[in-house]
């Protein structure tokens, strides 16, 4: 299995997009500081994943999510979550 998966800093609210075959052990080098991206925005909640069969079906989620259209369905799908 292959996932997308939606973090989001605690740190100043803003939203990280990455793709993975672990979600836990991503998510735990997320905020143990192994990624130069994420780090000075650390800690980091799990807020959304979607799971595939294939990695190329994953990068092309991945890669539409980080676009501005998907960007705004993101705001759109999780608008009671951002509301908080």
């Amino acid at each position: 299995m292959f996932f997308v998966y939606i973090l989001r800093s605690e740190k100043n609210g803003r939203f990280y997009i990455g793709f993975t075959d672990n979600v836990e052990r991503r998510l735990k080098e997320h905020n143990e500081g192994k990624s130069l991206a994420t780090k000075p925005f650390s800690p980091y909640k799990l807020v959304y994943y979607e799971a595939f069969l294939d990695t190329k079906d994953a990068k092309a989620r991945e890669k539409f999510l980080k676009s501005g259209w998907g960007r705004r369905s993101i705001k759109k799908m999780l608008k009671f979550y951002f509301s908080k």
